[in-house]
């Protein structure tokens, strides 16, 4: 099967469900047949999914007599797949590809910063418009962040400068937690005109 994603076509993994009955609904239609139809369904679990996906139901019979499962009768339930999310409804089944790739994590990690900085602008009474030099103390779990995504960041605080340093000083500095576990000191200037 394939799936469309951001206008181009990927091989997907192979999808599960799990079918489970519902027992309110089917007491009244199996009867006797009750036990069987559990056994049948335990047995034949991808057959029933398929047939109520396709026709909107699945007729068994038993002893001669005919019960049929209809969507109220049943659940199906989409199994996740490592590094996908699953969905389904009715005929509808849909995948997600939840993995974050090193640049995804990167460009997280860069919006966050510059959150933190707009927040630090903010604390500061510097206006929407100032432009600003920032000093961002090293951090091996940012770092790369930062160079990778220098432009966006500096776009988007209007900053003149955006530079990685060794030290900041503490009392020029704020402290800022980019994420838990990862924090870092950071110091804005505003530019005169």
């Amino acid at each position: 099967m394939l799936l469309k994603v951001s206008k181009r076509w990927i091989d997907s993994p192979a999808f599960h469900k799990n079918l489970k009955l519902n027992f309110k609904t089917l007491g009244k239609k199996c009867g006797k047949h009750m036990k069987s139809v559990q056994t049948f369904a335990n047995e034949n679990a991808q057959a029933i999914i398929s047939g109520i996906e396709k026709m909107g139901n699945f007729e068994m019979k038993f002893d001669g007599e005919s019960i049929v499962l209809d969507t109220e009768d049943v659940e199906i339930i989409p199994v996740d797949i490592p590094g996908w999310k699953v969905v389904n409804s009715g005929q509808l089944t849909v995948a997600l590809d939840v993995t974050i790739s090193p640049e995804l994590r990167e460009e997280g990690l860069a919006r966050e910063l510059v959150n933190r900085i707009q927040n630090l602008r903010k604390d500061n009474n510097l206006d929407v418009t100032d432009r600003i030099e920032v000093k961002i103390q090293r951090n091996n779990a940012i770092n790369s962040a930062i160079n990778n995504n220098l432009d966006y960041i500096c776009a988007e605080i209007l900053a003149s400068s955006l530079e990685l340093v060794d030290a900041v000083e503490s009392a020029k500095g704020s402290e800022v937690e980019i994420e838990e576990d990862i924090k870092t000191l950071i110091s804005i200037t505003k530019l005169l005109n």
